[in-house]
């Protein structure tokens, strides 16, 4: 279709169940839930689609620019520097707690140099790969150029799972069905010893792996996605009791928490929102994160951009 629902598929809206109950404790409860119709972007937005939209408006990512150290507090000034967090694989196994050992902030990282300063999209041949390190107040902007929205993380969830209600994976509850690669998702032991059975060290080209039943690419692995929603603990928080099977008291079009509920309390002196993304990513692996799933959710610092965080756009409108 041509103009504004190009690349887009619509997704009619229905009711599911939300969550699970097999994986991490931020997925539950399992709740029924409720969404409207909308038009969704079949590919995370690509490095191609991310320079048009530069080239059109001159935007300067978050990246691009220093920190100012007065937003955080104890920063070192030195490093208030353009750049982004970019993952290295470690030489052996390492504690699996301490995610410093893989990410770093590497000056001069930013959407057009996903790995570094020397790294280079058209060397690298990354234009049909998704755009990463952008912050959400990135996506945002590039979603509003193009006038479309980010899509809620009801609205993410709803439509990675295909039509399949109740199924771990966008495909089943298989992760690789008769062997078959179905995502980019970390093979091996994360972070050191990654076996590329997919084919891939780091992010795939868009379209390289099936589309789930709704027409979707990569709604799980190769990147994580940014929603609209502010992070809550609880999803389920401010909705009464409603239970699967419940069809009468599905929570209707929910929207996250609140901007007061998803500050990091874990860092009480920088006062910067969380949003939720959604879909898990290619460091996603099965003895470390195992959030390549429909119903993965985690919190992001709205300033943060890494070399594997992305985003798609949605259309609230039929026509």
């Amino acid at each position: 279709m041509a103009g504004l629902h190009a690349g887009m598929r619509f997704i009619e809206g229905g009711t599911f169940t939300m969550g699970s109950e097999a994986f991490y404790p931020e997925e539950r409860p399992l709740r029924l839930v409720a969404v409207d119709g909308f038009w969704i972007d079949e590919t995370p937005v690509t490095n191609r689609d991310f320079a048009r939209f530069v080239e059109a408006t001159g935007h300067k990512t978050v990246a691009e620019m220093a920190p100012d150290p007065k937003d955080y507090p104890g920063m070192d000034p030195e490093l208030a520097q353009p750049g982004s967090l970019v993952f290295t694989k470690t030489a052996g196994p390492v504690p699996l707690t301490d995610y410093h050992q893989w990410w770093s902030f590497t000056f001069g990282a930013d959407w057009r140099h996903p790995y570094g300063p020397d790294s280079d999209l058209a060397a690298l041949d990354l234009w049909d790969h998704p755009v990463v390190h952008v912050a959400w107040g990135d996506a945002a902007a590039f979603a509003k150029w193009a006038g479309k929205e980010l899509p809620t993380e009801a609205e993410h969830e709803f439509a990675a799972r295909g039509g399949l209600e109740g199924k771990e994976f966008a495909w089943g509850d298989e992760l690789a069905p008769g062997g078959k690669m179905m995502a980019n998702y970390w093979q091996g032991l994360f972070p050191f010893s990654n076996t590329r059975e997919d084919g891939w060290e780091r992010t795939s080209p868009v379209r390289t792996y099936p589309p789930n039943g709704y027409g979707l690419y990569d709604m799980v692995g190769n990147i994580w996605e940014w929603t609209a929603d502010w992070w809550a603990e609880n999803p389920a928080k401010g909705m009464k009791d409603k239970k699967p099977g419940q069809s009468c008291c599905a929570a209707k079009n929910p929207r996250g928490g609140k901007l007061k509920d998803s500050f990091d309390p874990s860092q009480p002196q920088v006062r910067i929102g969380r949003k939720v993304i959604k879909g898990g990513s290619h460091l996603c692996a099965l003895n470390h994160c195992q959030r390549f799933r429909p119903a993965a959710r985690h919190p992001e610092m709205i300033d943060t951009s890494t070399s594997h965080i992305g985003f798609r756009c949605v259309v609230r409108s039929r026509k």
